[in-house]
């Protein structure tokens, strides 16, 4: 066997993982409530200055896809988009002065919005 074909393999299997459109909308509504924090009723008054892009939606939902794979199911749950939900989200924030100036950080951000948004 060749390393690239296998990989290729793992790539293919990894993206026909199933995603119900309820745990999409979870990762669109986790995402925007980064962007739209007031909406979900966040707290996060001056503290983020740019939320996460709609294309950390797609990185949620692959990461969340890579995370099922390796842990042999066919689908993804809620779970596997919290799992990996602060690798993928906590660069993709731009906290403010006053954030950093409070210690407040991107991890603690990330959690406020997972505790926030009801999961599926």
């Amino acid at each position: 066997m060749n390393l690239t074909s296998d990989l290729e393999r793992a790539r293919q299997e990894m993206f026909s993982i199933y995603v119900d459109d309820r745990v999409k909308d979870y990762a669109v509504r986790i995402v925007q409530a980064t962007r739209r924090p007031k909406e979900f009723k966040l707290d996060l008054e001056g503290l983020v200055q740019f939320g996460a892009s709609p294309r950390a939606t797609l990185a949620l939902l692959a990461a969340s896809r890579a995370h099922a794979f390796l842990r042999g199911r066919g689908f993804v749950s809620p779970e596997d988009v919290k799992a990996i939900g602060h690798d993928v989200l906590r660069h993709r924030l731009i906290l403010s002065f006053e954030a950093e100036a409070e210690s407040i950080t991107a991890d603690t951000v990330v959690q406020c919005v997972f505790d926030a948004v009801e999961v599926p």
